[in-house]
């Protein structure tokens, strides 16, 4: 099991996901339910495809804070 940063943004009536680690990585969705549903499939296939190729997996470098100003 891999762990990723996922940021998820309201579009609209629609919603957008990405993670910074993985680049290229995006995913929409209607509902934030689908949305994360698609994210994590893309992230998936991303990371199998990664496998297949022989190729290194993207590390975990991103993280979150709050920042009061």
């Amino acid at each position: 099991m891999h762990k990723y940063l996922v940021v998820f943004e309201r579009v609209g009536d629609s919603y957008s996901a990405y993670s910074p680690d993985v680049p290229g990585c995006i995913a929409t969705g209607g509902t934030r339910d689908e949305v994360e549903r698609n994210i994590r499939e893309a992230i998936s296939f991303h990371i199998e495809g990664l496998i297949q190729d022989g190729l290194p997996l993207p590390g975990q470098v991103s993280f979150t804070e709050y920042v009061e100003v």
